[in-house]
């Protein structure tokens, strides 16, 4: 089969598949606003380190939340920016734009942390790839701290994960490096891998992904990807490293992570093994 013979097959495969917008949502994603963080609400923050500068997070207090309590935190990277397709799926790469936090944990139960790939230079929010890599994962310990401090984060407690490009930041920036590396207790990377594909940025290519790889250390990780999961269940077979990898198929033909809005068994298995891996 040509590459050509192959791109057209996965297409009519795609198509194959239904739309996730035939299903009727049963969660609305809450809008970020700016002001004080409350039970229920989802405000924009900006580290101390960057005030003046347009980085920012939005942070979501659960709506059980109380201030005596600790509370497991949800750590979400977004998909890159400028991002549509013939599905209507599209991409802001912004942090208010992310789903899977709130659709995973139903807003309650979990604190929810977006948080931003760093532009140094411009001062902003990147929308495509990583900015600062270091910066970026920077800027994500400091935030994690600060959230277990003031808001009743559990340190132990803390999950990474992300959607396309927030997916292989997973790896990118939750692995870059041991500091950081050390902080999860689980992953769940949603449509892309890292190392399964290079891409157009340093670092990208498998043996870098690989020592990013290895800092995984045997931590669980819920792998799924639209259509198939297959190539990234074969990337990760190849490389050796054993740790508890779930993979599951989500069996939409849409690139968007708007699929944990909506009560199907795909996100009953993933809140399954969310609330096993978590206790």
């Amino acid at each position: 089969m040509t590459r050509r013979d192959f791109g057209a097959a996965f297409l009519w495969a795609a198509q194959e598949l239904p739309d996730i917008g035939a299903v009727p949502p049963d969660l609305a994603t809450p809008p970020m606003k700016t002001g004080d963080p409350s039970p229920g609400r989802r405000v924009r923050q900006t580290l101390s380190q960057y005030r003046g500068s347009a980085i920012h997070h939005a942070l979501y207090l659960p709506a059980d939340w109380a201030p005596e309590r600790k509370f497991p935190v949800f750590v979400e990277y977004a998909g890159n920016g400028n991002y549509s397709n013939q599905y209507g799926d599209i991409s802001t790469g912004r942090v208010e734009g992310s789903n899977l936090g709130y659709g995973i944990t139903g807003g309650t139960g979990y604190i929810w942390l977006c948080l931003p790939y760093v532009n140094l230079r411009q001062g902003k929010n990147e929308i495509i790839w990583w900015g600062d890599a270091d910066a970026t994962a920077e800027y994500c310990r400091r935030a994690v701290d600060l959230v277990c401090a003031r808001y009743g984060g559990d340190p132990d407690r803390l999950v990474l994960a992300g959607f396309s490009r927030g997916a292989i930041a997973c790896n990118y920036i939750g692995l870059r490096d041991d500091r950081i590396a050390q902080l999860w207790r689980a992953f769940i990377p949603y449509s892309h891998y890292d190392g399964v594909h290079g891409w157009e940025y340093a670092g990208s290519d498998r043996y870098s992904a690989l020592q990013r790889l290895h800092r995984l250390r045997g931590r669980p990780q819920f792998i799924c990807h639209e259509r198939s999961i297959e190539e990234t269940r074969g990337y990760l077979r190849s490389t050796g490293v054993q740790a508890p990898f779930r993979f599951r198929a989500i069996d939409f033909r849409n690139h968007n992570d708007a699929w944990t809005l909506r009560d199907i068994p795909e996100r009953r298995e993933v809140r399954a093994w969310l609330a096993e891996v978590i206790g």
